[in-house]
């Protein structure tokens, strides 16, 4: 049996109608990029995720970009971040001119530790620790970070909170939606995501209508007036067609996110005996399982059985950033962070996702239970 990570041809013909129609309006209209279509979806948004404002973008990592431009960070700031996550979390922080500063992660929930960004922030000499003007907590694999604790400690030191939500929306912590906590929530619509566009887009939400406003400059070049250009900014607008689909999509994301948790479950129960760790859910979150990734021993051969069997499991993420080749300059090294280091070589990812069959997601139960049995 074949079982995909993710099979968007499956997703797609359970709403092609409303698709096919979204699609032709805005064909029909001919306006392509900032339209009206665009407008409804960065109101939408803000409504499901609970703030007054959000502007589309052009990718989730412009949305992480234009948040910290938004805010004033740039050359000579230093950015606290995660080692252990997708690349763009860091390299947005670098494409400002900030450097990046990684805490390593709690072992359980896989998301940054408050405690050790306190200890980073208590042991950091005041020069130091004057440069540090944000924190960029990834609410990794679709779980929440510990909000309340990091927002306790960035209103201590003056800090700003950008949330990196690529992976979350959907999530939160007691009722409340990621990418509400912060000073601004940075969104991902790659089509693999939980609400996928059919290409790239992003979207930046906020309580402060300020720091939208300059997004929402700083996505047309810089420019409120045309051709009036008031700093320098950047081509990074979501377009009307990504808009359309997004908002079809965005009335089924309930729907959707319910059918994945109820696969995690059945995940759940049938890996917990067998010595394998399964995701843990942190007190009050909802975890929108954009992946269902467990640690287990001999990873490697793992995932290779998996793949031989038909099963299309994936390694999210393999290295972690502060061993990255790029990032060789910050002076970091093997040890530097031995969860994430010890992490990044024993988790992997299942297929989860709304269309998964019950008869795949049995086939994959058990292809893991014949592994563990075979020692």
């Amino acid at each position: 049996m074949e079982v995909p990570l993710l099979d968007l041809k499956a997703q797609y013909q359970t709403i092609k109608k409303d698709i096919d129609e979204a699609v032709k309006r805005v064909i029909d209209s001919q306006y392509f990029i900032l339209s009206g279509e665009v407008n409804a979806f960065e109101e939408e948004i803000a409504a499901y995720t609970g703030v007054p404002y959000a502007a589309g973008v052009a990718s989730g990592t412009d949305a992480l970009i234009l948040a910290l431009k938004a805010f004033g960070i740039g050359e000579g700031d230093r950015v606290i971040t995660s080692p252990f996550t997708f690349f763009a979390t860091a390299e947005a922080v670098s494409l400002v001119g900030a450097k990046p500063v990684f805490v390593d992660i709690d072992p359980k929930t896989y998301n940054i530790d408050p405690d050790k960004i306190e200890k980073l922030l208590r042991e950091t000499s005041h020069e130091l620790r004057d440069t540090i003007k944000a924190i960029i907590p990834v609410h990794l694999y679709g779980q929440c970070a510990d909000m309340d604790r990091i927002m306790r400690i960035a209103e201590e030191h003056g800090l700003k909170i950008i949330e990196d939500c690529a992976q979350a929306i959907g999530a939160s912590n007691n009722g409340r939606p990621a990418g509400s906590f912060g000073d601004a929530g940075a969104f991902s619509f790659f089509p693999s995501k939980n609400l996928g566009g059919f290409g790239d887009g992003g979207m930046v939400i906020s309580n402060d209508k300020q720091a939208i406003e300059r997004v929402k400059k700083l996505r047309v070049h810089g420019s409120v007036e045309q051709y009036i250009h008031e700093e320098l900014g950047y081509n990074s607008r979501l377009d009307s067609l990504q808009a359309a689909i997004l908002r079809v999509k965005l009335k089924k994301l309930n729907e959707w996110l319910d059918a994945r948790r109820a696969i995690a479950a059945k995940y759940d129960e049938a890996f917990s005996p067998l010595g394998i760790i399964t995701p843990k859910v942190a007190d009050g979150n909802a975890h929108a399982y954009h992946q269902y990734t467990m640690a287990v021993e001999e990873r490697d051969r793992f995932v290779q059985y998996l793949n031989d069997n038909g099963i299309a499991a994936r390694v999210y993420y393999p290295v972690p950033l502060h061993l990255q080749p790029c990032y060789r300059d910050l002076g970091y090294s093997i040890g530097s962070f031995p969860i994430s280091e010890e992490l990044a070589e024993k988790v992997l990812s299942l297929p989860i996702y709304p269309e998964l069959s019950e008869e795949k997601v049995n086939y994959i139960i058990q292809t893991v239970k014949d592994f563990i049995a075979k020692g």
